[in-house]
């Protein structure tokens, strides 16, 4: 029997997060009810105008105010957040497993596969990620999936980086060796005794992906690739409010403070987590 070594060598739950990691844990967590229950947080219709309430300032009645069709921006907002959050789901969780399965198998199996990955990677990451999304989405085309797909693709190669330091770190350990050695394949034992242990660096990568994931969708959205109107995704809110920020302040900077809410409290968690790492490794 081959025994592993505990990941943690002290109880996780002995780590103190702090407060400011605990307002975005609290943060996000208000923001994904806005995904997954957006009616216990608004009864106001995203898509319902209203031609005698445009452009009205934040209120009692209209927390965000209204936009140029008389649309409450608060519902809108609300209701934003199911398009926005589930592209940079989708976007990092296909980063994460396609680098993952990437730099697993170079950094477990070495020669050709290592030295080419090497190469795409170096060349993927010499290139800025948006304008990356932005060639994969012309190719794609336009849509709130296409775009996850394309932000996606576009973050393999940090996911495939790290994951091939992880393999190279622990495949040396004597446990892993001695599964090699009692017969256990190499599938099996890159995917049960190396992997698990890469999964904290990972995950911790994917909390800080998803900040900037977060951009990166709000960004392709306010260039016009995501969904059409009258979708409320959150950069195509911005990208509304822009002609009116004059006469209605409220129309880009309430919907780019809550993208911009998002982006600090995964980049806290994510800094979080990566902590925890370190205190446990």
């Amino acid at each position: 029997m081959i025994l592993h070594p505990a990941i943690s060598s002290l109880p996780a739950w002995r780590y103190r997060p702090g407060l400011p990691v605990a307002l975005s844990l609290v943060l996000f967590v208000l923001l994904l009810g806005w995904a997954f229950f957006p009616g216990l947080f608004t009864s106001l219709d995203p898509l319902l105008a209203d031609p005698t309430q445009t452009l009205r300032a934040p209120s009692a009645q209209h927390w965000f105010g209204t936009d140029h069709l008389g649309r409450d921006l608060y519902a809108r907002c609300v209701y934003g957040a199911a398009l926005s959050l589930q592209a940079t789901a989708i976007a990092v969780v296909i980063a994460l497993l396609a680098g993952t399965l990437l730099g697993g198998i170079a950094g477990w199996f070495g020669g050709a596969a290592d030295r080419v990955l090497a190469v795409v990677v170096e060349v993927l990451m010499a290139i800025p990620a948006l304008l990356l999304a932005m060639a994969i989405v012309t190719a794609l085309g336009f849509g709130t999936l296409e775009i996850a797909i394309a932000v996606g693709l576009s973050s393999v190669a940090v996911f495939a980086r790290l994951a091939r330091g992880e393999v190279l770190r622990w495949r040396s350990r004597v446990f892993v060796e001695a599964a090699l050695v009692v017969g256990v394949g190499s599938w099996t034992n890159l995917c049960r005794h190396v992997l698990p242990h890469a999964a904290g660096p990972l995950l911790a990568l994917a909390a800080l992906e998803f900040a900037s994931a977060v951009l990166a969708v709000s960004a392709l959205s306010f260039l016009g690739f995501g969904a059409p109107p009258p979708q409320p995704e959150w950069g195509l809110l911005i990208a509304e409010g822009r002609n009116y920020m004059v006469a209605a302040w409220w129309y880009t900077t309430l919907p780019g403070l809550v993208v911009a809410g998002v982006v600090l409290a995964t980049q806290q968690l994510g800094r979080g987590l990566q902590r925890l790492q370190g205190e446990h490794p």
